[in-house]
Parts: C-alpha cells; structure tokens; sequence
C-alpha cells in the first residue's frame, strides 16, 4: 500500500497522485496492479472520496491507470513525469518552457523548478528529487564545474541545458557556445561594427554568463583593432559615448541605456549601436528593433522534449546567431 505524505504546500489532489505516480515509477506498483476503491482510498489517506476520484482522474488522464466496472482502479501505464530545472526566470526561459510543453504528448506532466545559481538549492531541489522524475532536463548551476548531485541520475534519464564547458561525455546534452560562437557572431557584424569607433562589453560581475566571453570579446576587438571596454562594476560606468557600440547582457543595462542615450539626444544606430545577448521578442519592437546575439531558446525547448519522448541520445551545440535590427 501507498504511503503518502500530504503537506500543506501541496494540494491532497496533487500530492495523492503524486504519490501513486511515484510507487509506479519505482516499482511498488506494477502494470495491471489494482489501486485501492475510491472508498478504501479515502478511508486509508483521510481524505475525502471527491480527492481520491480527482486524483485518479488526473491519473487516468495522464495514461497512468484506467478503470472498468469489474476490476476498478488498475496501472496500465509508465509514468511520464518530467523535472524541468531552469536557473532563473526571463522571457527567453518561458519560451523554452511553452515550447518545451508543447512538443510533449499529452500524457506527460511537467514540474518547472528555479535553482536561481544557488548551488545550496540546486543540490537540495536535485537531491530531494532522486527516483521521483521518469526524466531529468537540468541547467546546471555552473557552466565550468558538473554538480556532482547530478551523479546520482542515471545518466539515461538526464539531458544537460545550456551550460556545458565541463567534462559531460557521458551525459546527453543541449548547450549554447559562449565562446568561440559569440565570437563568430561579432566578425559577422564587423562591417555594421566599423561604423563605429569603439566597443563596451556592459558586463556586471554579478551576472552569472560565462566569463570567457569576454576573453573571446576582447580577442574580436584586438584582431578588428577596436578601441574597446568591458564595465565589471557601477562605478566603472561614464555614461553613453557618442561612436560607441553597447553590447549588454542584462535587460536593465539596455533600459539604462537607452534613457541615457534619450537624455542626451542620441540617436540608436546613427550615434550609438546597442547590441542585446540573448534575444526576446520585445526586442523587435524597442526603438524600431534592438539587435541581438542569441541561441534559439524555443528550439533548446523542442529538442529537449524531443529527447524526453525518444530517449535518444543527443550531444549538441546551438548555434548562436546574429539577429540585425536597426540598432546597429
């Protein structure tokens, strides 16, 4: 019989056929099992009949079990519950998420979790998870150190997002190149580029990118013979120059920008050029277009839910991508 937890965190709904879902998962309850009656259920848990019926319903959505007038309640299906663990929220991460969900069938449920780069959370969400997901679909909190939390998937069942520039051969894999790629795409602009005379990487220390971008930024700037800065710090800032590119990576440094380069009567693309990492959707519309260097997050969702339904292995780097608008 099921044991269960019920807290006050989690609906009795949701916790009761996790739980089910759970001791399927594990093996505790195998294809063509019985489940108790709505009756036996409600008074083994506690819980009112109309909970126990909800949560079998959602179960029998979800293929899990089926029912018939002979045999009641009974397994017929694998369970297909899926960890989706993300770093923090943005739109570009949404648009991972929906794409994500949408190339699942029907019968898969999906639980978004954020470690926010907390490495404290990340093990503890991964550790408290073990055994309890049919399918594993991480962000790693670092992009140079593998979580050793992770060694306790089986391999099989975890695919890696985003972040890579670690040992991960055994592993399957979906990452984006923060290197060599970022660098590809800057010689790609470079014409657009040499409009200008200099180019400032607004890169704050506490944003959690890849510092090696600003290794293959400055080779960019030293091989085109830009003049060129990287901002680390607030204090670092002088304000907009006029024949300067911005390359920013946080939203609140474009939006800073912006006004400042409002405030002093510049002109996006003919005084300054501003160039946004990671693309968005709202960036088609600031100022008639906000040009951006970017992966496509949306595909990142697809060929994860891809893996998640064949469990096919897969080792890929994204290709990262100039989008020209009219800021530059």
């Amino acid at each position: 019989m099921t044991d269960i937890k019920f807290t006050h965190s989690t609906s009795k709904i949701k916790s009761l056929a996790d739980g089910i879902s759970l001791s399927i998962m594990q093996g505790v309850l195998r294809m063509g099992d019985n489940l108790l009656s709505i009756n036996e259920a409600s008074a083994h848990y506690k819980v009112s009949r109309d909970t126990v019926f909800k949560a079998y319903n959602e179960l029998k959505r979800l293929g899990v079990i089926d029912s018939n007038p002979t045999k009641g309640y009974f397994v017929t299906g694998n369970v297909n519950h899926v960890l989706l663990l993300l770093d923090t929220y943005s739109s570009f991460k949404q648009n991972l998420y929906h794409r994500f969900v949408a190339n699942l069938p029907e019968n898969y449920k999906v639980d978004l979790i954020f470690h926010q780069y907390n490495e404290s959370l990340f093990e503890t969400i991964i550790r408290d998870n073990i055994g309890k997901y049919s399918m594993y679909v991480v962000m790693n909190f670092s992009n140079i150190r593998f979580s050793d939390a992770l060694k306790n998937i089986p391999s099989a069942r975890l695919l890696l997002l985003d972040f890579g520039n670690f040992e991960k051969s055994e592993y399957s894999y979906i990452c984006q190149d923060f290197d060599q790629s970022f660098y590809n795409c800057l010689k790609e602009a470079n014409q657009l580029l040499k409009k200008y005379r200099k180019l400032t990487f607004v890169f704050p220390e506490e944003v959690c990118h890849p510092v090696s971008a600003i290794d293959y930024f400055s080779k960019f700037c030293f091989d085109e013979r830009f003049e060129y800065e990287i901002v680390r710090k607030e204090s670092e800032w002088k304000g907009v120059e006029t024949g300067t590119v911005y390359l920013c990576i946080l939203p609140e440094d474009l939006v800073k920008i912006i006004k400042d380069a409002d405030a002093a009567g510049l002109n996006i693309c003919s005084d300054i050029g501003l160039i946004s990492y990671n693309n968005e959707a709202v960036l088609e519309v600031i100022k008639n277009g906000i040009s951006a260097i970017s992966v496509d997050f949306g595909l990142m969702g697809e060929k994860a839910a891809n893996f998640v339904t064949n469990k096919k292995a897969i080792q890929e780097y994204l290709t990262t991508k100039l989008i020209i608008r009219n800021s530059v």
